[in-house]
């Protein structure tokens, strides 16, 4: 009963906490022998947090962040709002905060969880058979071989995992050398994400509330510019001059690098007993912050279902709904901000249209909320397969509902961990929960007054949030086969 997580980057990390906590004998590998100190991902979005809230680290990630409830973009003279604080969440806001401490609190968790993590080890081979995976592994002392029951990759968009189980990492690389910085300004802008988007090119400019702003810059006259030039804070503000039409002039810049962006996704996310999470099944533009989260919410679909197959009670579909769930959520995810990114980086006859055509398609409601829920994370559903029992909600992700047990007030998501299902039942009699006695290892049921969607007075939801089933409680015989379905067989009371 083992895992090797290769990689402890924020996915990584996620899912090795969420293991452990399932009483996994789990193991992180990272080839880097220090901590990175480089900050990429700035932003923490509503999903994310939800997700969080069920390891207990959200509210301490928001304390050390900055709320921002609105995105103000700019063409010039002529822009649009949207509304982020409209989501249906307890955290309808983007969550401005470094990486870094987002990778603080959850190495914390596995930390306290016994997760032990072994720096400067680079994997360099991998086989797999009936049984397990062996990986060849170099250290300072040289070589040796580890062996585990599975194997996950969450070692970055160069993933060595990836590469040795020979899965193709397809798309493209954008030709646009894109600059990042962190720097104070001279000038104030408003609390919101603040693109500005010009004829040659863009300037993202969200708030970290403490003064500083993450700038993310390209400029189409320097985008030929080697990765390898440094970026100085003459040449950041030079660009911003042009970009913003002389609004923005950055004072300080205390951190800054060079990359080439890319769009790729992994063709499978699962090859036998190995599979891939994180940047190592998806990369794509910073344009909308989601890269950590995709992998946060990765993981967050993989540990519960990794976690019942080595736990030994998983039904024999359960690891393949894995790919089956998350492949079209990144393809998804790559398509909208790849979208995003071609009408930024757009040619003539585009950009002359822009200032007029996006601020229509935002003003669209249904085209809005589309957009939103899918930065957001909280817009994506489930196709579950069509030999379980169905029911209305199934695969939805479930909001934090409004409960009370034992007469006091109380959420959904307090309820809930990362590893047991959890079973709301507001029947009259209980006979949902009652139902679900002899899964109570794997079940969390719960007596409860409250409205459940869909007018259901019982309620399975799964480890990530999303609705395995909800239907009437008196249907007994139908929640029993739905807990085999999702639970295994009920264990034999010792």
């Amino acid at each position: 009963m083992s895992v090797i997580v290769v990689g402890s980057g924020p996915t990584g990390l996620m899912l090795a906490g969420d293991l452990a906590e399932a009483g996994v004998d789990v193991t992180i590998l990272e080839r880097r022998a220090e901590e990175s100190n480089l900050t990429r991902a700035f932003a923490v979005h509503a999903r994310s947090l939800e997700l969080l809230e069920v390891r207990g680290i959200a509210d301490e990630l928001v304390e050390q962040g900055f709320t921002v409830p609105e995105l103000r973009a700019s063409f010039g003279t002529r822009g649009f709002s949207v509304d982020i604080s409209r989501l249906d969440s307890r955290y309808p806001y983007v969550l401005m905060v470094q990486q870094a401490r987002t990778e603080i609190l959850l190495r914390r968790r596995v930390e306290r969880l016994g997760v032990p993590i072994v720096r400067g080890a680079e994997v360099i081979g991998l086989t797999q058979d009936g049984d397990g995976v062996t990986l060849t592994v170099r250290t300072a002392e040289g070589e040796h071989t580890e062996r585990a029951d599975h194997v996950v990759g969450t070692d970055g968009a160069h993933s060595a995992v990836r590469g040795l189980i020979g899965v193709p990492f397809t798309g493209r690389r954008y030709q646009t050398h894109i600059m990042i910085a962190d720097v104070r300004l001279d000038n104030d802008l408003p609390n919101a994400v603040n693109p500005f988007i010009a004829a040659d090119g863009f300037a993202l400019l969200p708030p970290f509330g403490d003064g500083w702003f993450r700038a993310v810059v390209w400029d189409r006259t320097r985008e030929e510019a080697p990765l390898t030039e440094p970026v100085t804070e003459g040449e950041l503000n030079a660009s911003l001059h042009r970009l913003t039409r002389g609004r923005v002039r950055a004072a300080d810049m205390r951190w800054s690098t060079r990359f080439l962006s890319e769009r790729r996704q992994a063709k499978h996310y699962r090859v036998g007993r190995v599979l891939l999470a994180g940047d190592a099944a998806h990369v794509h533009s910073p344009i909308g912050g989601m890269g950590m989260n995709t992998g946060l919410q990765d993981a967050a679909n993989l540990g519960w279902k990794l976690a019942a197959v080595e736990r030994g009670w998983a039904p024999s579909w359960l690891l393949d709904s894995y790919e089956a769930e998350r492949h079209p959520v990144g393809r998804a995810t790559l398509r909208l901000t790849d979208t995003v990114t071609r009408m930024v980086v757009a040619s003539g006859p585009v950009r002359a249209l822009r200032p007029y055509v996006v601020p229509r398609l935002v003003a669209n409601e249904r085209v809005s909320r589309a957009v939103l829920g899918m930065m957001s994370g909280i817009g994506f559903s489930y196709d579950l397969p069509d030999t379980l029992v169905g029911s209305t909600g199934a695969g939805e992700r479930v909001p934090d509902l409004e409960l009370r047990v034992d007469g006091a007030p109380t959420r959904l998501f307090a309820l809930m961990d990362a590893v047991r299902f959890t079973l709301v039942d507001t029947s009259p009699n209980g006979a949902a929960a009652t139902a679900a006695e002899p899964w109570g290892e794997r079940v969390h049921a719960v007596r409860a007054e409250g409205a459940l969607p869909h007018g259901a007075d019982a309620l399975l939801v799964r480890p990530d949030g999303h609705t395995a089933w909800s239907g009437r409680a008196s249907g007994s015989d139908d929640l029993t086969r739905v807990l085999t379905e999702w639970a295994g067989t009920a264990p034999a009371f010792r």
